[in-house]
């Protein structure tokens, strides 16, 4: 919107400079015509008719880059059409002032001595204004173009991004209904029950696709339905803990950012051992911005092999560079036999 009416506001400025040239320019002419000698009507009619009949060349030149722009054979094309106009130009305003003073013969012989100077004028005006036009609407072509590859960059981005988050949810839809399935003959209130919150978090997962970003207060309520029914499943074996700073909780968070990091880390830390596991997730504000780190037990030796491990980090890598633009926003950390994976948000989100 800003863009157009800048162009618009560009275009109003061009044309106002347009129409107050030749005003400007006939007085100059007909200054030039009656210091020479010339009578008032011979100057007049003179000034008028050569600086129209220019204009109209103009215009027409203006008009005619509009519809067409030159591409390689540009250069070639404003010579010719330049010297083209500028001989029309010259013999039509030598009919036309002939016609209106054949009878002066002195005036007749001046515009005859005079056709090499009106030439480079008119050459020089024609020329002048076919490279501006060109360069404008050549200007405006690659700005319009530009655009579109904005537009199609973004549609594409957004395309990936959608790809990306729906890519990982059927790893948990397929793994809930496995228990669903498992409780359903020992234990039907616990499917029941995980029935219900498995429909409440797809609610939400569908909501949450319409926002690019939300807060993290709210990332962490969806993160806690989705911890719920992760419950369910493994029992008593996971447990987690969530600190969130007070000033780290409204800031904004890509949406659904959280589940496959957390997902992730109930993977190396559940899948290869039988005790129990806590899974930590701490948010705070630092220099660099929000800092969210997942942190979980693993075994070195077993979690190689764990299949799957490492889609969700790398579709989360993935879609923090199309958001932010950086590589650096996903950070591995090993220590001992914890393994932490850390999440930073930019500072200006």
């Amino acid at each position: 919107m800003q863009g157009s009416t800048r162009t618009v506001s560009r275009k109003l400025k061009l044309g106002i400079a347009f129409g107050l040239w030749w005003p400007f320019w006939m007085a100059m002419h007909y200054s030039v015509l009656n210091n020479f000698g010339f009578s008032f009507a011979e100057s007049f009619v003179d000034s008028v008719t050569s600086n129209v009949l220019l204009a109209g060349i103009c215009l027409l030149i203006i008009n005619n880059m509009r519809y067409y722009l030159p591409g390689k054979e540009k250069y070639w094309y404003v010579l010719a059409i330049s010297l083209a106009l500028s001989i029309i130009w010259l013999l039509t305003t030598r009919v036309v002032l002939w016609a209106c003073f054949k009878q002066d013969d002195a005036y007749t012989q001046s515009l005859t001595r005079s056709s090499n100077v009106r030439f480079a004028f008119g050459f020089l005006m024609t020329g002048c204004l076919t490279m501006l036009s060109l360069l404008w609407y050549t200007q405006k072509e690659q700005q319009a173009t530009d655009e579109l590859k904005r537009e199609a960059e973004k549609l594409a981005k957004d395309a990936e991004l959608f790809k990306l988050r729906q890519q990982l949810q059927p790893h948990f839809l397929f793994n809930s209904l496995n228990s669903i399935s498992a409780l359903a003959g020992s234990q039907p209130e616990k499917a029941r029950h995980m029935i219900e919150q498995l429909s409440d978090f797809l609610r939400g997962t569908i909501k949450k696709e319409e926002k690019q970003l939300v807060s993290l207060q709210e990332e962490i309520k969806y993160l806690e339905l989705y911890l719920d029914i992760e419950k369910v499943r493994f029992g008593h074996r996971l447990q987690t803990t969530i600190e969130v700073d007070e000033q780290a909780s409204g800031r904004m968070i890509p949406s659904l950012i959280l589940q496959p990091v957390v997902e992730n880390a109930i993977k190396f830390g559940l899948y290869d051992t039988m005790d129990d596991v806590m899974i930590t997730i701490k948010a705070n504000i630092t220099d660099q911005g929000l800092k969210i780190s997942v942190s979980n037990p693993f075994d070195p030796f077993t979690a190689a092999s764990v299949p799957g491990t490492g889609f969700g980090l790398a579709s989360i890598k993935r879609r923090l560079y199309l958001l932010y633009g950086r590589n650096n926003l996903v950070e591995i950390q090993k220590e001992a036999t914890i393994f932490n994976t850390i999440l930073i948000i930019p500072s200006f989100t």
